[in-house]
């Protein structure tokens, strides 16, 4: 089985303190996740000014792979421009735009901020030619309203951690995004999302932690990590009656396609490991 948790905040982890330090902390987190059939990492930045330090943790592992961006609910500790984020986000270790997008649950007051810095970063990834990675809660009309020229233009990207109603998910796959799944999914009350899962093209899905938080069932209460994201794919496979080997073969073939140069990395790494 080959699963790809397609969104995890490892730098946010409470890891284990080693001999080694952090990463070696990581490394087990890691392993266990690779037991579990977790064969690659989307590491998600949400403040560009942390960008080196995730690098640091992560730099001993070939299958990380890193995000940088500006997460709607933090505000810069100083100005990031389009600018900086193109330069930024034109680094070959830099998979995609983001954490970005809109939440108005938490923060509406800061909406003209956020669609400020949400269009930033939508400029700068048509610019460097990157997906992007969006958050959007409780700010449907204007995700959509923002992500319909951005992808008129050959943007494409994810909405990750959705928790949109179908007629959101059809339009967003309209427009060319694919739709990632977290442990909210698994959860009791969670059966209008249960129905999305069932629906969208399944060309479109990826599976995702979000770690540290939502962890899915059998896990909620404990921190959420990114072997946890087979729990994920287990729960959607036996919602739509599929063979979870297959979902996960379906989940893995579309982040890739997505992100082409990590599927060239990861076949590099192979070569090597062989």
């Amino acid at each position: 089985m080959w699963l790809v948790d397609s969104h995890c905040h490892l730098d946010m982890l409470k890891l284990a303190k080693t001999s080694s330090g952090e990463a070696a902390g990581l490394e087990g987190v890691l392993n266990t996740a690779r037991q579990r059939g977790v064969k690659h990492f989307l590491c998600i930045n949400v403040n560009p000014w942390h960008i080196q330090q995730l690098r640091d943790l992560t730099a001993p592992f070939q299958d990380v792979s890193l995000t940088l961006g500006l997460h709607p609910l933090h505000q810069p500790e100083q100005p990031v421009t389009t600018e900086q984020l193109i330069e930024w986000g034109q680094a070959e270790d830099i998979a995609a735009l983001g954490e970005t997008g809109l939440d108005y649950h938490y923060s509406e007051q800061s909406k003209e901020v956020q669609l400020d810095y949400f269009q930033r970063h939508l400029d700068a990834a048509l610019e460097v030619k990157k997906p992007v990675i969006v958050h959007t809660r409780e700010a449907s009309e204007d995700t959509l309203a923002l992500l319909k020229p951005f992808s008129e233009q050959g943007g494409q990207g994810i909405i990750h951690c959705f928790t949109e109603n179908l007629d959101f998910a059809r339009q967003a796959v309209g427009m060319g995004f694919y739709i990632s799944f977290s442990g909210i999914v698994t959860f009791h009350s969670a059966d209008a999302l249960r129905e999305v899962a069932k629906q969208i093209p399944l060309d479109r899905m990826l599976v995702e932690t979000d770690a540290p938080y939502l962890a899915p069932v059998p896990h909620r209460g404990k921190q959420n990590e990114p072997g946890y994201v087979r729990d994920v794919a287990e729960f959607i496979a036996e919602l739509r009656g599929l063979d979870t080997e297959f979902l996960a073969q379906q989940t893995t073939e579309n982040f890739f396609r997505l992100f082409p140069k990590l599927l060239a990395k990861v076949a590099k790494q192979e070569a090597l490991l062989a």
